[in-house]
């Protein structure tokens, strides 16, 4: 059966996954940004609700995926203090400069496997030029697996790419295809032999001029969540 991932930036997504039995939680913080790393208070409210594996984000900021040693530390010590609030895993990708797999990720992934935690490289693998040979490398540094859009906007038009790194690379790393996966779409991805999907799920609760700046409310998506069960059992 396909693995379902949800990804989301509260404690009612995380309840939402539970109640729809979902494979796991990417726990974000700043959606719109692609996501960027939870609060610690949000992290052990989620663990403690018991109730969905908890995988959480490791990004220190927006913009691209080229850290400073500075912040790669900043980095290593969420993973740190992540682990001990009791998450299932850790979502992190490092590029170079010239947007090939930094080595840093070997260090931070040899961090999480002593913790007992599994490893996802994100999206900035969507980056990389030459995704076989990227693909490779994370084989090489033991991450459990790997979010992707197949390097286009939204995965429906990576999907070939997808669907590749999969008959490639699937039995030695898990490959998930993420970005604007939908109801419409998710069978589409299962009929094309992807195991697992990544998804949003949240809706506008107030829509209003807002002239300082300080974003939308959103709330939990959950018949979009159920839309897709459906679509693909």
């Amino acid at each position: 059966m396909i693995k379902l991932e949800l990804c989301t930036d509260n404690l009612e997504g995380v309840l939402a996954a539970g109640k729809f039995q979902l494979n796991r939680v990417e726990l974000c913080s700043a959606l719109e940004l692609g996501g960027l790393t939870p609060n610690l208070g949000l992290v052990k409210a989620c663990v403690a609700a018991n109730c969905v594996d908890i995988h959480a984000m490791l990004r220190p900021r927006g913009g691209g995926f080229v850290y400073t040693s500075e912040e790669v530390k900043i980095i290593k010590s969420d993973l740190k203090t992540f682990a001990e609030a009791g998450v299932s895993g850790v979502v992190f990708g490092i590029l170079n400069e010239d947007t090939t797999i930094s080595k840093a990720n070997k260090m931070l992934c040899d961090l999480a496997k002593s913790y007992g935690l599994e490893s996802t490289f994100h999206r900035a693998f969507d980056f990389v030029q030459n995704k076989n040979d990227a693909v490779r490398q994370l084989i090489d540094f033991d991450f459990t697996r790997i979010l992707t859009s197949g390097g286009a906007s939204k995965a429906i038009k990576g999907l070939e790419i997808i669907k590749e790194l999969q008959m490639t690379f699937g039995k030695q790393i898990q490959i998930v295809a993420g970005s604007g996966v939908n109801a419409d779409n998710a069978l589409i991805f299962k009929k094309a032999g992807i195991q697992q999907l990544h998804f949003t799920a949240r809706r506008t609760v107030i829509k209003r001029k807002d002239n300082f700046g300080f974003g939308a409310e959103f709330n939990v998506d959950e018949a979009k969540i159920e839309t897709i069960i459906t679509s693909v059992q």
